[in-house]
Order: C-alpha cells, then structure tokens, then sequence
C-alpha cells in the first residue's frame, strides 16, 4: 500500500472481524469498481444494479485523486482483510446558500450485513459532519421497502421528512423513496 493511507478507525464487528475505515486511495480504484458492480446486482436497494456502474478504472482513480483536494466531499471505504467490504461518501453542494446541506451515501456487501459495518461508518461520517461546522444538515433517500436500512437511520436520529412516490423502478416494480434529514 502506499504512503498516504489514511485510517481513521478500526472496529471490532459483531462476527469477530476486524473493519479498517479510511479514505481511499488511487490504487482502490480497480477494487472499487469490482466492488460496486457485485453490490449492484447484491439487492435492489441501490441506484444502480449488477455491472451497471460504467466508470473505468481510470476515471475512477482521477475521482479518488481529486477527492483528495474536494472539500465538499468525504469518502471512506470499508475494508477485511484487504477487500473492500462497503463505501460510503458525504457531499456538500459547492453554493454558499446551500452549503450548510449534505447528502449521504452509503453500500456495504450482502454478506457483511447486520455485523455493525453500516453503523460504524454512518457514525464516522456523522463524526465528520459535525467538525465540518458549515454542515447543518446531512440528507439521504432510501427505499420505503428497506425497513432494516430505515430502522437504522432512525437509531441514529435521522428523522423521515417526506417521499418521493415511485421513485424506484425495479424490474418494472415502483417503490417509493422515504427522504430522511439529520440536523446537527
């Protein structure tokens, strides 16, 4: 790995296993896009699905290489034993009027979920939130059907605030889009 590695926390998870968080770096790149175009086809609560994430790995290496000059934007990956396990980002829109907002993102792999992995990043990227002190408010679009990602959100004091109808459209099966607000 290369010099510029940043870890920003190690957790335990609920199987025993040992999650490294950090931002990523340009030689992710080609483990994350492997990684994004599996989760795409791991379940329907994504915006895209099975190999639909069309970045190159070039292109993805130039967006790791400019994050680390973006100061709207936050990115961390999740990662086992030097695979990427889930990927999660925070953004910030660049306006002075709205700068305050941010919108969440966040992935973890199939076979990972309920271990504590998405709990333990949303909490690092809240963590983030709250030190950037322009960041008032940090948004995010779920499924209506992910009732588990929802209850989580919850436990972590986002609060719903409206939906989208038939913002999903699945294999030709619509499903809502419950939009969620945490106010630090």
């Amino acid at each position: 790995m290369c010099a510029d590695l940043t870890i920003l926390k190690e957790v335990k998870l609920k199987n025993g296993q040992q999650l490294i968080l950090r931002k990523p770096i340009v030689e992710d790149a080609a483990k994350m896009i492997e990684y994004l175009n599996a989760i795409g086809g791991e379940s329907d609560n994504l915006l895209f699905g099975k190999d639909e994430f069309h970045l190159t790995v070039e292109q993805e290496a130039e967006y790791i290489k400019k994050l680390s000059t973006d100061a709207n934007t936050f990115m961390i990956i999740g990662v086992i034993n030097d695979s990427i396990v889930s990927v999660a980002q925070i953004t910030s829109p660049n306006r002075k009027r709205i700068a305050h907002n941010s919108e969440l993102s966040i992935s973890v792999k199939k076979e990972y979920w309920r271990n504590g992995i998405g709990k333990a990043v949303l909490e690092e990227l809240i963590r983030y939130a709250k030190e950037h002190s322009e960041i008032r408010n940090v948004s995010l679009g779920v499924k209506a059907s992910n009732r588990n990602a929802i209850r989580l959100y919850e436990k972590l004091g986002f609060q719903q605030i409206g939906i989208h109808k038939g913002y999903f459209n699945v294999n030709g099966e619509l499903d809502d889009e419950i939009l969620m607000d945490l106010h630090l």
